[in-house]
C-alpha cells in the first residue's frame, strides 16, 4: 500500500473518529437512544470499512492478512444486519408494511446467520475448499445494501419524504461496499483516485445518515410532545389553561393563606390580538401569543403562576405581596415589556409591526373572600373594563390606573 493510499484511508478513519466523538459528546450532554445508535452505527459499519480498506495491515505490518480477512468476513455481515435494523427503526413503517417488515427483519436475521457461519469457517469447523470466505461476505453485504435501498424506495412510495434522501445515502453506501470489497479481492484493480472516491462516498453516507437520523428524531420528538399535550395547556405558549390553571391558582391562593402573606392576582387583556388575522393570517395570532407570553413570563419571573385564562387574557398570581411596592415594580416591568412593538415574520409580506394594546386589572385577594374562579373573573373584568373605557393609545400607556384602583375582593 502506497503512501497516498495510506493517507486516503487515514482521512476516512479520522472522519469516522470525529463522528464518533460527536456521538459521544451527544451521549454525555443528552443521554438518549438516538445518540447510542449513532455511535454504534459509526463504530461497527465504519470499523468494517476501515478493516476492508486494508489500512490495519499498513499500520501494523506484523498483522496476518488471513486474520484480517477473517475479521472482515465476520464483521461485514454483522454491520449489514445493524444497518438494516437501524433502518427499520428509522423508517417506522416496517411495523405496518408487510414487505418492509420481511425485507428488514428477515434480511437482518439472515445476515447475522451468515456472520455466525463465517465465524465457524474462520475457526476451522467448516471448510469452504477453494472458495474465498470473503466472496461469501461480499455477496451477502451487497445483498444487504440492496435490501436497504429497496426498503428506502418503498418507504418513499408509501409517503415518507425523508426516505428518498435515505435512498441516496444507500447509494453512497453501495459505492463504499462494492469499492471496498473490490479493493480487498483485487488490490490493484482500482486506482488511487477511485479509492479516494470510495472514501469520500463513505464519509458522505455517514454524514447523510446522521443528519437524517437527527431530523427524524426531531420530528418524532415534536410528535411525542403533541401527543402528550393535555387539554390544560396552550400549545402555542405552553401556559396552563382551563382546569389546570384554576388548580394552580387555587393552590397558590391556599399557600398564600397558609403562609399568612398577601396575594395579588393580575390580568392582562390583549385587546387587538386578532387585528391582523385578516391581512396576515391566523398564524400571526400564534406568534403574538407566544411573544407576549414570553414577555409576561420575563416580567413576572418563574416564581409565580402565569396562565392563559383565554386567548386574549393572561393571568398572574403574585404571592408574598404584603409590600405594595413589590407589585408596583412588577407591574412597571410588565407594562414596559408588553407595550413595546413586536416585529412579526410573514413568509409572503416579509414582516409586520404589531403594537400591543392591552389593559391591566389587579385584585388583592383576601383569604377566604372568594374562590379561584371568582377572583379570576373579577380581575379579568377589571382589565376588560379599563381597555374598553380608554382609547387604544391610553390603554397601553395608562395601564397602571387599574393597579391604583384595585381593591380587595369582598
Amino acid at each position: 500500500m502506497g503512501v497516498t493510499e495510506i493517507i486516503i484511508w487515514s482521512c476516512l478513519l479520522g472522519g469516522l473518529l470525529t463522528l464518533s466523538c460527536g456521538a459521544v459528546g451527544e451521549i454525555l450532554s443528552d443521554n438518549n437512544p438516538g445518540a447510542w445508535r449513532a455511535l454504534s452505527y459509526v463504530l461497527v459499519l465504519g470499523g468494517s470499512g476501515v478493516v476492508g480498506s486494508g489500512l490495519p495491515l499498513a499500520l501494523f505490518p506484523d498483522l496476518s492478512p488471513q486474520t484480517l480477512q477473517t475479521v472482515q468476513s465476520i464483521i461485514a455481515p454483522l454491520s449489514g444486519a445493524l444497518v438494516l435494523w437501524y433502518l427499520g427503526v428509522w423508517l417506522g413503517v416496517a411495523l405496518v408494511d408487510r414487505m418492509l417488515y420481511v425485507t428488514i427483519n428477515w434480511g437482518a436475521a439472515a445476515m447475522v446467520g451468515v456472520a455466525a457461519l463465517q465465524s465457524l469457517i474462520g475457526l476451522g469447523f467448516i471448510s469452504t475448499g477453494s472458495l474465498n470466505p470473503l466472496w461469501i461476505s461480499a455477496v451477502v453485504s451487497t445483498t444487504g445494501v440492496l435490501f436497504a435501498l429497496h426498503a428506502s424506495v418503498r418507504a418513499y412510495r408509501l409517503g415518507d419524504d425523508l426516505a428518498r434522501w435515505m435512498a441516496v445515502a444507500c447509494g453512497f453506501l453501495a459505492v463504499m461496499v462494492v469499492g471496498l470489497y473490490t479493493c480487498a479481492l483485487w488490490p490493484t484493480a482500482i486506482p488511487v483516485g477511485g479509492k479516494a472516491v470510495i472514501a469520500l462516498c463513505a464519509l458522505v453516507h455517514f454524514l447523510m445518515g446522521i443528519r437524517l437520523s437527527m431530523r427524524r428524531n426531531q420530528a418524532n420528538s415534536r410528535l411525542k410532545r403533541r401527543a402528550s399535550d393535555t387539554v390544560g395547556f396552550d400549545r402555542a405558549t405552553g401556559l396552563p389553561t382551563g382546569s389546570v390553571l384554576l388548580t394552580k391558582v387555587d393552590d397558590a391562593l391556599w399557600r398564600a393563606e397558609r403562609a399568612g402573606v398577601g396575594c395579588a392576582v393580575v390580568a392582562l387583556h390583549l385587546r387587538n390580538l386578532y387585528s391582523m388575522s385578516e391581512s396576515a393570517g391566523h398564524a400571526i395570532d400564534q406568534q403574538i401569543l407566544t411573544a407576549v407570553a414570553a414577555r409576561v413570563r420575563r416580567a413576572v419571573g418563574f416564581r409565580y403562576v402565569v396562565g392563559l385564562y383565554h386567548p386574549r387574557c393572561f393571568v398572574m398570581v403574585i404571592t408574598h405581596a404584603n409590600r405594595p411596592q413589590e407589585v408596583d415594580r412588577m407591574m412597571f416591568r410588565l407594562k414596559a415589556l408588553v407595550s413595546s412593538r413586536l416585529l412579526l415574520s410573514d413568509p409572503q409580506a416579509g414582516g409586520h409591526h404589531f403594537q400591543p394594546v392591552f389593559g391591566l386589572g389587579v385584585s388583592h385577594w383576601v383569604p377566604g373572600s372568594s374562590s379561584a374562579q371568582q377572583v379570576l373573573d373579577d380581575t379579568e373584568q377589571r382589565a376588560l373594563a379599563q381597555v374598553q373605557s380608554e382609547s387604544p393609545r391610553e390603554a397601553a400607556s395608562t395601564a397602571s390606573a387599574t393597579l391604583t384602583a384595585a381593591s380587595p375582593l369582598s
